[in-house]
């Protein structure tokens, strides 16, 4: 009789793990989606910020050569 007691309690025991070790993959999955999805923001804002310094750049060239002109024409 005792046996059968423990063998329904270990059993009972291994079903909670199992719903345990369920809920703990689909959390795993979900953090990997999420750290997909970060991933991408921060390849996309990469693009964007050597973007910004590459026309902030040509933008100080122009910006140096237009005053260069301008104190070229007024000597």
């Amino acid at each position: 009789m005792e046996t059968v007691r423990e063998l329904a309690t270990h059993a009972s025991d291994i079903k909670h793990l199992q719903d345990d070790m369920d809920k703990l993959v689909e959390s795993v999955n979900d953090m990997q989606k999420t750290l997909a999805d970060i991933n991408a923001t921060l390849s996309e804002a990469k693009g964007g910020w050597k973007t910004l310094i590459m026309i902030g750049s040509m933008s100080s060239v122009l910006g140096a050569g237009l005053v260069q002109v301008v104190h070229w024409w007024n000597k």
